[in-house]
């Protein structure tokens, strides 16, 4: 059943939340960011460890951002998911360093085009254990479709999300993340549809996130895609300074979630 999946955003070495969309190599003034919080990653490690949140994912949206998440690791050694940099050379390292799983995007797009050697040689590097890997399809939306983005969501790839490509990367990993950046931050609402599609296209978890804002997107994600896909909620959640769900409620949400109809 749907269930809400934590996060812990890091920019800078800080856990923020910002809009998916203004992020840029190349005009850091156009940064939006909703939330920088006072608290260090291990805060919010703690806070999910004795929740039993499992499956929360921590992010590196650009460089500095490696000690913070090992400071976050270390509270939970085996509870969190790592993204943001993670590679071939570098995907053991972060299992070692306590990560539950190691999620990949942009090292799959080189010149922004898949490369099936890449997922092949970091699915290799692990042992060819696909419980330690996640991969992100964080995508924009283009006219009817959705298009995978890369390097913090700046850069279209060759990539349609659709039934096709789903089927293709499933049996190279666990579970997929899916940002829908042209939502992300904004607490506007979720992408209904993409969420839709999620439901009817992956047999594997999927964690959706982009736009959520309360216990009604919950519910909503719930019906749109079965049960099949879980939502992280970010800048709307009162642990980041927003107003339009607190973390009580998340937490209430999943165990009703683990009770029997």
């Amino acid at each position: 059943m749907t269930r809400f999946r934590p996060c812990i955003d890091l920019h800078a070495g800080r856990v923020k939340q910002i809009v998916g969309g203004s992020l840029s190599d190349t005009s850091p003034s156009s940064l939006r960011t909703n939330y920088v919080s006072s608290h260090a990653p291990s805060y919010y490690a703690q806070l999910y460890r004795d929740a039993g949140m499992r499956g929360a994912h921590v992010i590196m949206l650009g460089p500095g951002n490696e000690d913070a998440t090992r400071e976050a690791l270390a509270v939970w050694k085996g509870g969190l998911q790592v993204g943001g940099g993670v590679n071939e050379g570098n995907c053991r390292e972060w299992v070692g360093w306590g990560a539950e799983k190691v999620i990949i995007t942009s090292y799959l797009f080189p010149s922004s085009k898949f490369s099936l050697p890449r997922l092949q040689a970091i699915l290799a590097a692990l042992d060819h254990d696909t419980s330690k890997l996640v991969i992100d399809l964080s995508c924009r939306r283009v006219d009817q479709k959705w298009v995978v983005a890369m390097d913090k969501w700046q850069r279209l790839t060759d990539m349609e999300i659709n039934q096709d490509t789903i089927k293709m990367l499933e049996p190279y990993c666990s579970e997929f993340l899916v940002h829908a950046a042209d939502n992300e931050g904004l607490q506007k609402g979720i992408d209904e549809d993409l969420v839709q599609k999620l439901g009817e296209w992956c047999s594997l978890p999927v964690t959706y996130a982009g736009g959520g804002r309360n216990l009604a997107d919950l519910q909503r994600v719930k019906e749109l895609s079965g049960g099949k896909a879980d939502l992280t909620i970010g800048s709307a959640l009162d642990i980041f300074g927003g107003s339009g769900i607190t973390w009580d409620d998340c937490v209430k949400w999943n165990k009703e979630q683990d009770e029997p109809a």
